[in-house]
């Protein structure tokens, strides 16, 4: 027993191999089950799918992720308890606004219920500015605040995100790819395993929503929602770890909080430019609309696995930036970032623009 738990810590990236496998034998499973009781989206004025297609892929997201974690860590499940119980909560959260479209309201008090268990319960949590506008270690209010708008800004964004085919889930394999491949290199190995286990989960997912045909599923908000509650987990303990554990000098990223910024700008910018629009012209900043940006790419022309592709080349120029960079001051490092944002935003708008006047 030993000797097989020693090699799972040598070689974590294993865990993805076994989520995608079991991934692979649940998927008929969960869409067998969702034609039956009909967990289906149709086709609606927000939507440019065809036919009736089941919208419950976070089902068997969960399902891989949560056995592989439990196979690969066991020894410290019963640490893991609250986490887990925070991750249910914003999975059932997902899977009832799936299937009745619940209120915005009652959406945010889901989302911030699972939120309590994973930063006050857990005690995972952004614990410090690293010296951004000079302030370092925060007050524990100042703590649970942080983490709570940090944590409602990353799982709402990447729900917004999730509108076309491959986005949401491409998008998600990169940023937990990341993730996993820091946690390794700095022997967080238990942390590692669990990003590794969501990109493979999230690969089986990829397959089916993007090139099975007629065996077609949609993510959901159950999917969507449970990937933003671990990549919000996956950026409080990166930042965590860069405050407190002492890393190698190659690893460490003085401006963590800046690096995770830019490794999510793509939905991140994406979420506040559209709340922003909202707002300034009178609507609800949670009325749904086609203003994001995979919208406008599909008014210029491209097709959704193009979209797709762009926005993942463009995440991984950003990812490079912020390693360029993770050492910078953060409102410098912050400000480059939101600053191409901007630029490439202009050239999109003028390239639809005179689209749409053709």
């Amino acid at each position: 027993m030993l000797d097989i738990d020693k090699f799972i810590q040598n070689y974590p990236f294993l865990s993805a191999f076994v989520s995608f496998i079991i991934g692979l034998c649940f998927m008929p499973m969960v869409l067998n089950i969702a034609r039956k009781r009909n967990f289906v989206v149709k086709p609606n004025k927000r939507t440019s799918h065809e036919g009736i297609i089941p919208n419950v892929g976070g089902i068997n997201i969960f399902i891989s992720f949560l056995l592989t974690v439990f196979l690969f860590t066991f020894s410290i499940f019963s640490e893991l308890q609250f986490t887990i119980v925070g991750v249910f909560i914003i999975l059932l959260v997902g899977f009832v606004d799936d299937l009745i479209d619940i209120k915005p309201a009652w959406k945010l008090f889901g989302e911030s219920a699972s939120a309590f268990f994973l930063i006050v319960v857990s005690d995972i949590r952004m614990s410090s500015l690293h010296g951004f506008l000079g302030i370092y270690e925060l007050p524990i209010g100042a703590s649970y605040l942080l983490s709570f708008f940090v944590f409602i800004l990353i799982i709402n964004s990447l729900n917004l995100i999730d509108g076309i085919d491959g986005l949401a889930s491409g998008l998600g394999i990169l940023y937990c790819l990341f993730f996993a491949v820091y946690f390794h290199s700095v022997l967080f190995i238990n942390l590692a395993i669990s990003a590794y286990a969501m990109v493979g989960s999230l690969a089986v997912f990829f397959i089916y929503n993007v090139i099975s045909g007629k065996r077609k599923i949609f993510m959901g908000d159950s999917g969507s929602l449970l990937l933003g509650y671990m990549i919000a987990l996956y950026v409080f303990e990166f930042c965590d770890i860069n405050t407190k554990v002492i890393t190698p000098v190659s690893f460490h990223m003085s401006a963590a909080p800046a690096v995770a910024v830019c490794v999510l700008s793509v939905p991140l910018f994406d979420a506040m430019r559209v709340m922003l629009t909202r707002i300034i012209h009178g609507i609800s900043p949670f009325r749904a609309d086609k203003n994001h940006i995979h919208h406008w790419l599909l008014k210029s022309g491209l097709t959704h696995l193009q979209v797709t592709f762009l926005l993942i080349i463009i995440s991984i120029f950003y990812i490079a930036l912020g390693i360029v960079g993770r050492n910078w001051p953060i409102g410098l490092l912050v400000a480059v970032a939101f600053s191409i944002a901007c630029v490439l935003t202009y050239i999109l708008w003028r390239v639809v623009e005179r689209k749409v006047l053709k």
